[in-house]
């Protein structure tokens, strides 16, 4: 600092003959008296370091004991992926809707109705209620029950806005660890990561039960109808509503049924996870079935909903938890104790998304439009399982590999183990998470054979 004053006062000082006005007279004295102060040891003003971090390298930091984190085993993968300068690089890793092209896409009837709000002179940016917006609930219940929902007929639902599906699920995770009788939750071998993060966090005790089947690629149906048979009772069950993360596998609506019967002959709760309503098989009323057949016989049962994936609203984190219970009364009180566990979370939950979803779901035209783009989405995550498929056939790629064509969604467990899978990124630049989980909408027509290519080399003696 010294040398930048010294230099002022002395341009200064060459140009005062020159110069007399009252403001350079003022800025002569101050640069003085601050290169005075600072040169005198005994000033009271301590030198201040350019950069006091790099002159302790932070061990006098009180986070200093702090270790880095490793990355999200999901997200990692997109972090991985921007660092490759490769050309020819594939991210199938996140789960997030691409285009032919490659391009994140924003839906028609999205845009139309965020117009629409934005029209709207009347809106305010004031606080929501603790439980959300009033519409955005009542549509997504019957969204996912089904409008003739006896359950909400009889008023035996309550649903509160949340922070999409994570929130949702972890909204109440929280509340059975506060309310409910049995802190045991079972999840499926494998699931979605966070899963088990979200449950433990929220105070609830994390075990599995068996679901895929690594030899025939498919469900271990007999496995999950053991471990549900020996769980205790009144245990709470995770369940997938559609599309299950990360295998692609669904039971059949057979072996629905027969799930359904031994959860409720063991008072067991369950609990599921929607995150692809629609966006599995197109159908908002087939994907939700599972769902509705539990509501139907009378029982209780959570839904935790989002609107990340079929309506492409991932950055609004918009979704919702409904509980469905025996009695009106006992929903009423149920909603009073979720507002005290939202309360000291984040309070309420932001507008603009919900305001979003309850324009397009209350408007026929908008609702019609949107159902189309839902439908055009899945049937091209199916085109792309097809021509995977095909283009594997092509190559004679040792292995039965039907398993891509018969699971659903926009997830592929493709079977490939971590060595391969590591095979796949060095030399093919090609990244997805370990286990050999891809996500096929980050696939395209253009992309399908350097994928095919790859998973050749790699199951064939590149490792």
């Amino acid at each position: 600092m010294r040398p930048r004053f010294s230099s002022f006062v002395a341009h200064s000082s060459s140009s005062s003959s020159s110069s007399s006005s009252p403001t350079d007279r003022r800025l002569n004295a101050l640069a003085r008296h601050l290169i005075a102060e600072n040169s005198d040891p005994s000033s009271a003003m301590a030198p201040v370091s350019a950069s006091p971090t790099s002159a302790s390298n932070g061990l006098d930091s009180v986070f200093a004991h702090i270790v880095q984190a490793p990355e999200d085993p999901i997200l990692g993968v997109t972090v991985a992926y921007n660092k490759d300068p490769s050309p020819i690089k594939m991210n199938l890793g996140v789960g997030a809707y691409r285009t032919e092209e490659g391009k994140p896409v924003v839906l028609n009837a999205v845009r139309k109705a965020e117009q629409l709000l934005v029209n709207d002179v009347s809106r305010v940016k004031e606080y929501l209620p603790i439980v959300g917006l009033a519409e955005f609930n009542k549509l997504s219940a019957k969204l996912i029950l089904g409008a003739d929902s006896p359950a909400i007929q009889q008023n035996r639902v309550t649903t509160v806005q949340c922070l999409s599906g994570t929130g949702s699920l972890r909204v109440g995770g929280e509340f059975l660890a506060k309310h409910y009788h049995e802190r045991t939750i079972l999840i499926p071998q494998p699931t979605w990561g966070n899963h088990i993060k979200v449950f433990n966090l929220s105070g609830l005790n994390v075990k599995f039960y068996r679901y895929y089947d690594p030899e025939t690629r498919g469900l271990n149906f007999q496995g999950l109808l053991e471990d549900f048979e020996s769980a205790p009772s009144g245990s709470i069950v995770l369940l997938h509503a559609c599309a299950h993360n990360p295998t692609g596998v669904d039971p059949t609506p057979d072996q629905w049924d027969q799930i359904k019967q031994l959860i409720r002959s063991k008072s067991l709760l369950p609990f599921f996870d929607s995150a692809y309503q629609g966006f599995a098989s197109g159908s908002l009323d087939a994907d939700a079935q599972p769902i509705r057949m539990f509501a139907a016989d009378g029982g209780e049962l959570l839904v935790a909903q989002s609107y990340a994936k079929n309506m492409g609203l991932y950055g609004e984190r918009v979704g919702a938890l409904t509980i469905v219970c025996k009695a009106a009364d006992v929903a009423s009180r149920v909603e009073s104790q979720l507002k005290l566990v939202i309360r000291p979370m984040y309070s309420n939950p932001p507008i603009h998304g919900a305001s979003i979803v309850a324009t397009i779901l209350r408007d026929r035209n908008l609702y019609d439009e949107w159902t189309v783009e839902l439908k055009a989405m899945a049937d091209r995550i199916i085109s792309m399982r097809q021509q995977l498929f095909d283009a594997i056939q092509s190559r004679g790629t040792p292995g039965d590999w039907s398993h891509i064509i018969k699971q659903i969604g926009m997830f592929t467990f493709t079977g490939l183990n971590s060595q391969q899978v590591a095979f796949m990124t060095k030399e093919y630049h090609i990244y997805m998470t370990s286990d050999g989980r891809i996500s096929m909408a980050g696939l395209s027509s253009r992309t399908v054979p350097h994928l095919a290519d790859a998973i050749h080399a790699a199951v064939t003696g590149g490792v």
